[in-house]
This record gives structure tokens, C-alpha cells and sequence, in this order.
């Protein structure tokens, strides 16, 4: 128990510190502007400050810490997939998608400013994502960074989020079985978390192994932390979500909770931390972070 809660404590400092720099980098990219299109560049910071668990930044440089490649990198990969991250959220909450008004306990883009505004934020977050992945400061190397933009334009497309989105708004009309749960999951969550995972890989030029390896963790882990969200949205408060709750099942959503029930989907949840642990078995104490991430997912679903 001792060791436990030293890895728990360790997690949540390197969590805090990786948000902390991943918010450093953000100011840096996107800094306040007094143009006469200033306010969307305010809907865009508003949009990607609003706090969150920066989870997908934290996969980025844990998985360059693997490697030892340069922070300078890593850190600008991070800042990217969080605006991507961030862009999804924004067009996810709008009044034709979820029309959510609480978003990481503070009121929507679209709320806070208009449905017009929180579109073309959304749309400048994803856009900037990509620039940042072309600029030398990523990596030196060019076939690195068009490896990493390749690589974000496939999670992020309609092979990845976008299609997991596209599955999610035709679930109240489909009968959806585990696979295509399963499926839906990977791509709307799942997606972005691999490209996080295998980020650092790339940014190293480490052989396909690593990515593969690192993508399966990312795989386990994404289906672990949805399940966990889901399981939170059918039992826990808003304040504990940062966002409102109850409404997966009113709107007939897809979800594994769904399927398993509460008793099946916490011990899904085991399974698939568990599962992530041996992905990473091969990078023994330096995985030991990326490892023990998923136990706190099983912490927030009970």
C-alpha cells in the first residue's frame, strides 16, 4: 500500500508539472491579440485554458521520456494534440452535437460567447495543431514531423475521432453490439490517446515496434478512461466530471457501461489497467508513470 500510494503521489506531481508546462506552451503559441479578429483568438484561449487533465499532453512527454528526446519537442507536440483535443470539445458541446453547457466546470465556448465564435475557435484550434507539428522547433528532421502530422490527420479524421463521432450521433437509430461499442470508443477517444502514446516514438525515429507497443497501451488505456467517464456520467456529480451528467443514457448514447452494466464495466476497467501494464512491461522502472495512469482511472470509477 505504501508503494502504491508513493506511485499515486509521484503520478499525480508529474501530471500537475507536465499540465503546468503544457499551459506555458500554450501561452507561448497562442498569445492574446488585439487585432480586430481578437475575439476569436479570446474564444480560442478561453476554450483551451479552461483547465482539464491534460492527459493527452502527459502521454506525449511520458512517451519522449522513454526515449530521452529533447522537452523543447515534446512540449510543442503536447500543446498540439491539446488543441486539437480542445477543438473537439468546443464543436462536441455545440447545440447540433451535444449542446452541453458546462464544460471542465466553467460554461461552454458557445455559452460564454456565441454558437457562430465557438465554431471558428474550434476551427482555429484545429488548424494551429498543425502548424505547430510543421514548425522546425518540433524536431529537427522533417520526416519527423510530416510522420507526426500524418499520423494526428489519421487519428483526428474520419478514420479516427471524427468517424468514432459520426458512429456516436447515429447511436440512437443503430443496434450497436460490443464490437461496434468497442469500435465507436477507439475512435472518438482511443485515436488522439495513440497518437499521444506513440508521439514520443516518433519524435526519437524509434523502430515500428516501440509505436505498435505503445499504440496498444494507448488503445487499453483510452477504452479504460471512457469506460471511467461513462461510469462517472451514470453515478457521479458534476463537479466530479467538470461537465454535466445523466445524459449519455436520455440521448441514447452508445456506451460499454450500457452493456456490462456498473459491476462489468469497473471490472473492465481492471482488466484493461492491467492490460496496459504488461503493454509496457519491456520499459520496466522508466514506464512506471504511463504504467500507473490507469489505476487512477479505476479510482475515478468507484
Amino acid at each position: 500500500m505504501a508503494d502504491d500510494e508513493a506511485r499515486k503521489q509521484d503520478l499525480e506531481q508529474a501530471l500537475a508539472a507536465d499540465a503546468g508546462a503544457v499551459e506555458a506552451e500554450l501561452g507561448l503559441i497562442l498569445p492574446p491579440s488585439d487585432a480586430p479578429f481578437a475575439r476569436v483568438i479570446e474564444a480560442m484561449r478561453y476554450a483551451a485554458f479552461a483547465g482539464g487533465k491534460r492527459l493527452r499532453p502527459f502521454l506525449v512527454l511520458e512517451s519522449a521520456r522513454l526515449f530521452g528526446t529533447p522537452r523543447e519537442g515534446a512540449l510543442r507536440v503536447a500543446a498540439a494534440i491539446e488543441m486539437l483535443h480542445t477543438y473537439s470539445l468546443v464543436h462536441d458541446d455545440l447545440p447540433c452535437m451535444d449542446d452541453d453547457d458546462l464544460r471542465r466546470g466553467k460554461p461552454t465556448t458557445h455559452r460564454a460567447f456565441d454558437e457562430a465564435t465557438a465554431v471558428l475557435a474550434g476551427d482555429g484550434l484545429l488548424t494551429l495543431a498543425f502548424g505547430v507539428l510543421a514548425d522546425e522547433a518540433v524536431s529537427p528532421d522533417p520526416q519527423r514531423r510530416i510522420r507526426l502530422i500524418a499520423r494526428l490527420a489519421e487519428a483526428a479524421g474520419a478514420r479516427g475521432m471524427i468517424g468514432g463521432q459520426m458512429m456516436d450521433i447515429l447511436a440512437p437509430q443503430a443496434t450497436y453490439d460490443r464490437a461496434d461499442v468497442m469500435l465507436l470508443q477507439r475512435l472518438k477517444t482511443g485515436a488522439l490517446f495513440e497518437f499521444s502514446a506513440e508521439a514520443g516514438a516518433v519524435l526519437a525515429g524509434a523502430d515500428e515496434e516501440h509505436g505498435r507497443r505503445l499504440r496498444l497501451y494507448a488503445r487499453d488505456m483510452g477504452l479504460a478512461f471512457q469506460i471511467a467517464d461513462d461510469l462517472i456520467d451514470a453515478t457521479g456529480s458534476s463537479e466530479k466530471a467538470g461537465k454535466s451528467v445523466g445524459k449519455d443514457a436520455g440521448q441514447g448514447k452508445a456506451t460499454l457501461l450500457a452493456l456490462l452494466g456498473l459491476d462489468g464495466a469497473r471490472a473492465e476497467v481492471e482488466r484493461l489497467a492491467n492490460a496496459c501494464q504488461d503493454h509496457l512491461a519491456p520499459y520496466g522502472e522508466k514506464g512506471r508513470r504511463l504504467a500507473y495512469l490507469p489505476r487512477l482511472l479505476v479510482d475515478r470509477a468507484h
